[in-house]
């Protein structure tokens, strides 16, 4: 029988585009959309039910009535917009996890995606080339409770067995949706604002290096980790998963390179305290050794395909 699959935050810039992928695989009558609001995009391609990650009688009929075989759990406030609400954050951010390992451990048939962050590692952690296993002590509401998350998707797996799978998302590069409250948009609002005006104001200092993914290759990720045989998945809480890493500055170069009157300032706000505590480069070895792991796109690979589909 053919995965029936629910998305939960649909909404959002990965829930977006996660969900017209899974519906090239597995159709669109077997792919579900939800969110609190619907998506433009996803008017009449497929099916959309709105839901509340957070009201968990509605999610389990749901589950029940679909017979869903899939769960990716994308809901969650990102980490700029949850310092503003600390509590919304943490009640969406947790919540919503809690309900759906409940379901999973009721009905070990279903498989769970929950995505985690680099924004799990904090001022303790090592720099550059973070290796899987490390000093974990994030400072954002945001880090904090995807940690916690990390900790009880593995509690879980090793309790009653919920195949449930994580990837530690670094910042995500798309052109298809609107940004969505993270500290690493900066990377997206760039390439608009250069299309626009012809200049960007980063809310980053020029040489705050941070890792960075394009949205195709998290999809890759994303649906690469769900396919794989669950006994090659040693890593329950999260893997690492890294693509490259860049600077503001080094983003308008590319830019430049292209649109040679481009231009660039400075003023960095409190995502520069958020981004000060998040390490350079991420090193991902057991990702790409226990699931074949690989990403595709370089920084100029990014900016020509920003650039092109933007315009």
């Amino acid at each position: 029988m053919k995965d029936r699959v629910l998305i939960i935050g649909a909404s959002g810039q990965i829930g977006t585009e996660l969900t017209f992928a899974l519906r090239e695989i597995y159709g669109e009558d077997h792919v579900i959309a939800s969110d609190l609001k619907p998506n433009p995009m996803h008017r009449d391609i497929g099916r959309f039910i709105q839901l509340d990650a957070l009201d968990r009688k509605a999610l389990y009929e749901l589950i029940h009535r679909e017979k869903i075989t899939q769960i990716y759990l994308l809901a969650a406030m990102l980490s700029a917009t949850a310092e503003q609400d600390v509590e919304a954050a943490w009640k969406l951010n947790m919540e919503s996890l809690f309900n759906v390992l409940e379901l999973a451990k009721e009905n070990n048939s279903i498989r769970v995606y929950w995505p985690s962050s680099i924004a799990a590692f904090g001022p303790n952690t090592p720099k550059t080339d973070v290796p899987q296993f490390t000093v974990m002590d994030p400072s954002t509401v945001y880090g904090i409770s995807k940690l916690s998350g990390e900790l009880w998707c593995d509690y879980y797996n090793r309790r009653w067995g919920v195949d449930v799978r994580s990837l530690r998302y670094p910042g995500i590069i798309s052109w298809k949706s609107e940004p969505g409250g993270g500290t690493t948009d900066y990377a997206i609002h760039i390439y608009r604002e250069a299309l626009r005006a012809g200049s960007y104001t980063s809310f980053l200092a020029s040489d705050t290096r941070l890792p960075m993914m394009y949205m195709d290759d998290a999809l890759r990720a994303t649906i690469g980790i769900m396919e794989t045989p669950a006994d090659q998945i040693k890593i329950r809480t999260s893997y690492n998963v890294a693509a490259i890493s860049f600077t503001p500055a080094e983003v308008a170069v590319s830019i430049q390179e292209r649109m040679p009157n481009f231009t660039i300032s400075y003023e960095p706000d409190f995502r520069q305290e958020i981004a000060s505590g998040w390490p350079a480069s991420i090193n991902d070895g057991p990702a790409r050794r226990d699931w074949g792991w690989n990403h595709e796109f370089d920084l100029n690979a990014i900016t020509d395909d920003m650039l092109k589909n933007l315009s």
